[in-house]
């Protein structure tokens, strides 16, 4: 396991109790928390000076890393569309250096120029992508190549106070709000009472085993997510299919299961939470060899898989998007669908733009 993700790992574990480490950095989460207060009263986000046509919904978290906000985005894009609206996405572009001007793209995009998970998000949900650390130069720059859209989804941007916003949706995990502590002494960006702000919460818990389901009532029960929210609804990310990265060969799950037996399995995972991903396959009915936990957003090299011992590798959509000009046969994608336990959760959030939408040509 490289470095970056033991210290990842261990600092995940760190943020799971109030132990030592918690106790030992509650004093800079005390003067985090007071910089956050501070920042809110000088920098309130953007309001209606700032003249934003079309409706914003923000997706994303006070967890810091990953919770699964792109597969949500993903299937908020896909399922929009199916009830009539032209969705757009706006994202940071983790890793990328872009100029002083937003890139806008949309189909296969390169992950190398446009980062990783808007790459994956334009080339499942078919939206039109507008990639810039300045969100707000992101949205118009999407609205000036692409007038059709009439909603623009934001990947991430929560606490990106330039950012205007309309709907705001946190993705949790399994993991929670963790030990409820800030940043350093926990994994928060912001306050538990951030939740109490917000228009909806997705819980993010993969899969119906019975550990997941013991998962999910329990954090139901530790009132993190009951906080007088708008709406609540549980997500589950499914796996569908499994794509062999070079040949487009696509088999079914259970053939894929067939297919793999007596091959010598291994799983690679360059995202936040590589042991859920894990943890999906062996679930399936996979055995893994080994499994691999890389640092989020990891950069893969020829010789990276040129080191590994197996018939068959592996990995998650958001890692394929940046290996697909590697000629290895052995690589195999596991292709995942977004599912939401409310199935209202969609037509609430339809309801909530088109009154946004009429109110803006109100005005």
């Amino acid at each position: 396991m490289p470095l970056r993700a033991k210290i990842e790992h261990w600092l995940e574990r760190q943020w799971q109790r109030r132990g030592i480490w918690a106790w030992t950095m509650a004093p800079l989460a005390l003067i985090f928390g007071l910089l956050l207060k501070l920042r809110r009263h000088l920098s309130p986000f953007k309001t209606s000076n700032t003249r934003f046509s079309v409706p914003i919904v923000v997706v994303g978290n006070i967890y810091i890393g990953g919770t699964g906000k792109t597969p949500v985005v993903i299937a908020l894009v896909q399922q929009l569309r199916e009830l009539g609206w032209q969705p757009g996405v706006i994202s940071r572009g983790y890793g990328t250096r872009i100029g002083e001007h937003p890139i806008v793209g949309q189909g296969h995009l390169d992950a190398n120029r446009y980062g990783d998970e808007p790459a994956l998000i334009a080339r499942e949900s078919g939206a039109p992508v507008s990639v810039h650390p300045n969100r707000s130069q992101a949205y118009f720059y999407l609205l000036e190549r692409y007038p059709q859209v009439d909603v623009v989804i934001s990947d991430d941007g929560l606490q990106h106070r330039r950012l205007y916003r309309d709907i705001e949706i946190i993705v949790q995990d399994n993991r929670g709000a963790g030990n409820g502590w800030l940043l350093p002494a926990g994994p928060l960006r912001e306050p538990v009472s951030r939740l109490k702000t917000v228009q909806a919460l997705i819980s993010r818990i993969d899969g119906d085993t019975p550990l997941a389901i013991k998962k999910q009532s329990a954090l139901l029960a530790g009132g993190q997510l009951s906080t007088g929210l708008a709406r609540l609804t549980k997500a589950s990310l499914r796996v569908e299919r499994f794509r062999n990265l070079v040949t487009g060969q696509v088999l079914e799950t259970h053939r894929f299961v067939q297919f793999a037996k007596e091959k010598k399995v291994i799983a690679i995972a360059g995202i936040a939470n590589p042991s859920r991903f894990f943890l999906t396959l062996e679930n399936m009915g996979l055995t893994l060899a080994h499994s691999k936990a890389l640092a989020d957003h990891f950069v893969f090299s020829p010789p990276f898989f040129n080191n590994l011992d197996s018939d068959i590798v592996l990995m998650t959509s958001k890692d394929a998007v940046k290996c697909e000009n590697t000629a290895d046969k052995r690589l195999w994608v596991a292709e995942a669908e977004m599912r939401f336990s409310d199935p209202e959760f969609i037509c609430w959030l339809d309801h909530q733009l088109l009154a946004k939408a009429v109110r803006t040509r109100g005005d």
